[in-house]
């Protein structure tokens, strides 16, 4: 003890107060100037697209983990925007039927081709699930498109939604559509609840302070290790994924 205390009184304050928290046992923070960035002391990211060239993005690996536990879900006909590729990988010989969105013309895939706000957009209680991953973000007017995504639903069908919380810009989509939004748990269910029931409304964050650095600087989910993607902090919410039903008909 004596030797700790005539030790400490050379030391700075912030080297201090760290070896006191360490003999209390408390939460050890690094004192002012030992945190040490590495490869990330840069002002420029390591990758520009979203990760997508050194392996699977890191919000990638929340969505695909959500898709596969609502898998039950992707059955029947199922309508997904800009492509069917989550249709077809999560749904499967259950699918009866896949659609496709997509605003304006040129894509090959849409057998839809509409605006997600288009007041007029046809298919009324149509679909038995809709997949709508990382999409009403760059919909300015994400009210309208709310409400058509809970008016094409068959009363019964669900609502498969992912929405960024922390992002970097799609630099892509807002040079052509518009990059708009970034979403909490708190946003997400009353958005949905202008339309949806409450009970009916199934809203969840991923991530954590680590996840979200390596997703802005453009690193792979297979950067990280498992236990530093699947642990979650409220407060720092990188995807908000959403699960809404419609109610089913009344006899």
């Amino acid at each position: 003890m004596m030797i700790f205390n005539v030790i400490s009184k050379v030391l700075p304050p912030s080297l201090r107060r760290w070896l006191k928290e360490k003999r209390r046992g408390l939460s050890l923070r690094p004192p002012l100037g030992w945190v040490r960035f590495g490869s990330l002391r840069r002002l420029k990211p390591v990758s520009r697209s979203f990760g997508f060239d050194r392996g699977i993005p890191v919000d990638r690996y929340y969505i695909e983990r959500f898709l596969a536990a609502r898998a039950g879900d992707i059955r029947g006909r199922v309508l997904e925007i800009a492509d069917n590729a989550y249709t077809k990988r999560f749904g499967g010989s259950h699918v009866s039927r896949s659609d496709v969105l997509h605003a304006g013309e040129g894509n090959p895939q849409a057998t839809i081709n509409s605006d997600l706000t288009d007041e007029d957009l046809p298919f009324a209680d149509t679909f038995d699930c809709i997949i709508c991953t990382q999409t009403l973000q760059f919909i300015y007017n994400k009210q309208a498109a709310i409400k058509n995504l809970y008016r094409l639903l068959k009363p019964g069908g669900t609502l498969l939604a992912t929405l960024p919380g922390i992002s970097q810009i799609s630099r892509y989509d807002m040079e052509r559509w518009g990059d708009y939004w970034r979403f909490t748990t708190l946003s997400v269910r009353r958005l949905c609840e202008e339309h949806f029931s409450p009970d009916d409304i199934e809203v969840q964050a991923h991530g954590n302070v680590l996840a979200s650095l390596a997703f802005l600087e453009g690193l792979a989910a297979g950067e990280l290790k498992k236990q530093e993607l699947d642990y979650n902090d409220p407060d720092y919410q990188l995807l908000i994924t959403l699960r809404a039903t419609k109610p089913k008909a009344k006899d």
